[in-house]
């Protein structure tokens, strides 16, 4: 016979009274590896991957493994402050996809500082005002981030984590319906990554791009025939109603975030490995650069080239390989392309992201 409605909710009230008594035990574990590290810093990218990861492998349903990855990272982030409250630099104001991945990435027991410009984040970690900074890289529709690249090539910060944060773009306001809307506010990005819908569903309304999404929804508060694209934390932050969701017009609508940092991170068994590199212009050059990481065994997942600033038709190369630098095969990869690349800088070795 099946149990009955109040046995099942004693079951869960037996196990939610373990749960906090195992949170409780986790969270004094934590505490006692912080003081056996000599009270460094608590956070450690490679462990928290490697959590994450293990995690993900255990999990037999019914929760999905993005939930667990998830709850972990609260958890992970509510013993993390018991120590310190990590300060994380993001690109701002609030209610803008990079605190979401901010949130994503360190959890919401986080020190999240908003800053104007992605130059501001850049600054911030490099003179300790903050611990981390995350900074959008590139997306799927529209993109590499140029500043990012530009900033990342003359920086000391190095970049310890990635973050993939699926893009979901709402139609906000406070106005009733959509014939009501004649002015859409949003920034530039998230207005080319909805275009097609928006011209089907508001093609008289007039487009105008401003600072960030989060400026979008503030924008739109004050008048009721406007509206913004923009993230649902927005919506929450400047008392807007949703009109429409999900208004991208790729469903794979994806942004990778750069998390940045001063520290070297060690590998967690997944790893991804990002470089600068330029050389010789003349033909054949750009293939003989890269060999090197055929020959050693090295995946390339990205390529990107960018204008340098030093001369006229001249450019740089941003690549992200697989695998961590300490690793012996990417060691010599690397070896072997400084000697023939006529530049190049290793960005940093960190956890891919799932």
């Amino acid at each position: 016979m099946a149990d009955s409605l109040s046995d099942i909710r004693r079951k869960i009230d037996a196990l939610d009274t373990r749960l906090v008594q195992l949170l409780s035990a986790r969270a004094r574990l934590a505490q006692q590896a912080w003081q056996a590290k000599g009270g460094a810093a608590a956070y450690k990218a490679e462990r928290e991957a490697q959590v994450l990861r293990r995690v993900r492998g255990l999990n037999q349903g019914p929760l999905s493994g993005a939930a667990l990855s998830r709850l972990f990272t609260e958890i992970m982030s509510a013993c993390r402050a018991l120590e310190d409250q990590l300060a994380v630099a993001y690109l701002g104001p609030a209610g803008t996809f990079s605190q979401e991945a901010v949130v994503k990435h360190f959890g919401s027991a986080t020190r999240a500082q908003p800053h104007a410009s992605i130059d501001e984040v850049f600054r911030a970690v490099e003179t300790g005002t903050a611990g981390y900074g995350v900074v959008p890289v590139e997306n799927s529709t529209e993109g590499a981030v140029g500043r990012t690249l530009d900033l990342l090539l003359s920086t000391s910060a190095r970049i310890c984590g990635e973050v993939m944060l699926p893009v979901r773009q709402c139609l906000m306001s406070t106005a009733r319906r959509r014939d009501d809307i004649r002015t859409v506010y949003s920034h530039t990005q998230s207005l080319a990554q909805c275009q097609q819908w928006l011209s089907r569903h508001l093609p008289q309304a007039e487009r105008v791009a401003v600072v960030s999404n989060a400026e979008a929804a503030r924008l739109a508060s004050k008048d009721r025939h406007s509206a913004a694209v923009a993230g649902r934390t927005a919506a929450a932050l400047y008392g807007l109603k949703l009109l429409a969701r999900n208004i991208e017009d790729d469903p794979r609508n994806t942004t990778r975030f750069a998390v940045i940092g001063t520290e070297e991170v060690a590998p967690s068994g997944r790893d991804k490995t990002s470089l600068v590199l330029s050389t010789r212009n003349v033909p054949g050059a750009v293939h003989d650069l890269l060999t090197p990481l055929a020959r050693h065994g090295v995946s390339m997942t990205r390529l990107e080239s960018r204008p340098a600033r030093t001369g006229l038709w001249e450019y740089v190369f941003y690549v992200d390989i697989e695998g961590h630098q300490a690793e012996p095969r990417v060691t010599k990869a690397l070896t072997a392309l400084a000697r023939k690349a006529s530049f190049l800088k290793v960005l940093g070795s960190y956890p891919a992201a799932h």
